[in-house]
């Protein structure tokens, strides 16, 4: 491809904040990136494939300080599209191993079934019961972390505690409520 030579030239000046050339790179680039995408790993989908692209494009834009203008742009592409990849391949093959495909799974197998004390009915009341027994440092971070679902950080800055100290405060609590909901684990 000719316009690849103008890669360099049009990364090399996005670097000093042109737009209209670091969306000619885009551009041109993005083709190619979805065509290598698709040759390199062709264990993903197309789905998978077009993710990897897109966050191959998302690197670009977080390092686009780092690209050496004397270099070719090209290797510098395919390199970040590379790692995308190898985490996308990482990240599928950790899901692997804790995923059990429904489309090839009988309605009545095993590997549907729940532990038995998920099984077990907690009612509301005694939830709530059991919380308001526990501290009330307890109830506050499980509310937050957990009720309101808010970020650990967003709680650590409420609470004003770490956020390594907020992972063993709740870890803590939790293991307080299910000891006062009677829930033990049996692992």
């Amino acid at each position: 491809m000719s316009e690849q030579g103008d890669w360099a030239r049009w990364l090399s000046e996005a670097q000093a904040g042109n737009r209209r050339s670091y969306e000619a790179l885009l551009r041109a680039a993005l083709p190619w990136l979805r065509g290598m995408a698709r040759r390199r790993f062709p264990w993903a989908d197309a789905a998978e494939a077009e993710a990897m692209v897109q966050d191959t494009l998302l690197a670009l834009h977080r390092n686009l300080h780092l690209y050496d203008p004397g270099r070719p742009a090209e290797p510098f592409l395919l390199g970040i599209l590379k790692l995308r990849g190898a985490d996308r391949r990482r990240m599928r093959a950790r899901h692997q191993v804790r995923e059990t495909p429904l489309d090839d799974v009988p309605v009545t197998s095993m590997a549907l079934a729940t532990k038995e004390t998920q099984e077990v009915a907690i009612d509301a009341g005694r939830v709530s019961s059991a919380v308001g027994a526990l501290p009330p440092r307890d109830r506050e971070i499980l509310e937050m972390l957990k009720l309101r679902e808010m970020s650990l950080a967003e709680t650590s800055a409420a609470t004003g505690m770490s956020v390594g100290a907020l992972k063993v405060a709740t870890f803590r609590a939790i293991r307080r409520l299910r000891a006062k909901l009677g829930v033990t684990d049996e692992e």
